[in-house]
């Protein structure tokens, strides 16, 4: 998602404005533990005693063994990764150095965190797929890179549809014109401040449960919110904040989402007779815990106005 859908639609208000695509690291790097921890008491004071013990339905175990050749592979691909990190390093720290702006700061860097990732991870299957022999010649390469490619053909289409969703957007100013008249009907109700963040993403979660793809339901909220919420005084930055926490936690409760026929493939290896509504009732005490544990979480940090991330302030000043 990153800075592509709120930076245009915060340019419905105030054109040239920039959003970081680390302006919300803090705040997603704080959850990382809470999350674990909630998710770790749901497991094993809910689940685990609800599903009672686990009886082997397996017809043939799948050995976990790594292999020499495979340990090889892993400790020359750390190799890779190490010293790659290293050239990024080099390339940040002197003053002078690649990843520098001509005023010292690091934005260069930032406008090439997505590339330098893809870089990282193709080096680093390249060495593996090398030392394990997995890949043999550049065809191999090709096919591999084919293959998943193609799992992104749907992502690129939907990503035309959203930037002309934006674009007319722009084009026939409906983004600033509901905007305007949202943020004033709220103002009216006097429906502002924290509570219209809690509410945004409560809105959020249910969007969720009908439209499978983050970035489609994010094509279609971040052209009106993310500018009505500018002239309530919140951020665009701040806006994403509450949108990713809405679509996190109910993704798991909904058929639609891309990933719940894996989720049932995988269940399924272990236990045969498993389907979607008891994948969902499964996961139901997660989704809550998850939703009432983040929001409190994100109105505290609100409440303190902690910095979302790099570039990441909570209140728009425009």
């Amino acid at each position: 998602m990153g800075n592509k859908l709120p930076q245009p639609a915060a340019q419905i208000i105030e054109p040239g404005y920039t959003v970081n695509p680390l302006s919300n690291y803090f705040l997603m790097a704080a959850s990382v533990p809470l999350v674990g921890i909630a998710g770790t008491w749901v497991t094993e004071r809910i689940i685990i005693p609800r599903l009672g013990p686990y009886t082997e339905q397996t017809e043939e175990s799948v050995s976990s063994e790594i292999t020499p050749l495979e340990k090889r592979g892993l400790k020359w691909t750390l190799v890779s990764i190490v010293l790659f990190l290293g050239l990024i390093v080099w390339g940040i720290v002197p003053e002078n150095a690649v990843f520098r702006g001509e005023d010292g700061g690091l934005e260069p860097f930032y406008n090439s965190i997505v590339p330098l990732m893809f870089i990282l991870f193709f080096i680093a299957g390249l060495v593996y797929g090398l030392v394990t022999r997995s890949i043999k010649g550049d065809k191999d390469v090709a096919n591999m890179t084919g293959e998943s490619m193609a799992t992104m053909g749907g992502y690129i289409v939907l990503a035309f549809v959203a930037a002309q969703f934006v674009a007319y957007f722009n084009w026939s100013n409906l983004g600033l014109i509901v905007a305007i008249t949202g943020a004033d009907g709220l103002q009216n109700i006097g429906f502002t401040g924290i509570p219209l963040l809690v509410a945004f993403i409560l809105v959020s979660s249910l969007v969720n449960l009908l439209i499978g793809s983050a970035s489609a339901k994010w094509a279609i909220l971040a052209p009106i919110f993310v500018p009505m919420l500018m002239l309530m005084g919140f951020s665009p930055e701040t806006t994403q904040a509450a949108y990713r926490i809405g679509d996190s936690y109910s993704n798991i409760l909904t058929p639609l989402l891309p990933y719940f026929p894996l989720v049932i493939t995988f269940a399924q290896k272990y236990v045969k007779s498993i389907g979607l509504g008891t994948i969902i009732s499964t996961m139901l005490p997660f989704a809550l815990v998850f939703a009432v544990v983040r929001i409190i979480m994100f109105v505290i940090w609100i409440w303190l106005e902690i910095p979302l991330g790099i570039e990441g302030p909570i209140y728009y000043g425009g």
